[in-house]
């Protein structure tokens, strides 16, 4: 009932930037909040920055200074702005959202990852 579609992975080199895109679709009262997690090659995932639909946010401290989270309540949309990359934000990026649903339930719904390999 809840859709994400990551967008903006790819290659980059030590010191460039890159923007992720998620945008949520489906049939939901409303999205409560949304955000960026990553899991490295035999890590765990990690959560990389948070936003609330009130722009609350929240960052890891790896990535504080560095990578800005934003979004666009109007339309579901969620962005981070990952600049000064390095070889360690190495990562698969996952997009997370918790959404309210109709009725009144609560759902937690994942992307289905976007590679950003950074490269020294």
């Amino acid at each position: 009932q809840v859709q994400l579609v990551e967008s903006g992975g790819g290659l980059v080199q030590a010191g460039g930037s890159l923007r992720l895109s998620c945008a949520a679709s489906g049939r939901f009262f409303g999205i409560i909040a949304m955000g960026w997690y990553r899991q490295a090659p035999g890590k765990q995932r990690e959560l990389v920055a948070h936003i609330t639909n009130d722009d609350s946010t929240k960052y890891a401290d790896s990535v504080k200074g560095r990578f800005t989270i934003s979004g666009d309540n109007a339309k579901n949309i969620v962005f981070l702005q990952r600049n000064s990359l390095k070889p360690e934000d190495t990562a698969v990026y996952y997009c997370n959202a918790g959404a309210r649903m109709f009725g009144g339930g609560f759902l937690e719904v994942w992307g289905q990852g976007t590679l950003v390999t950074v490269s020294s």
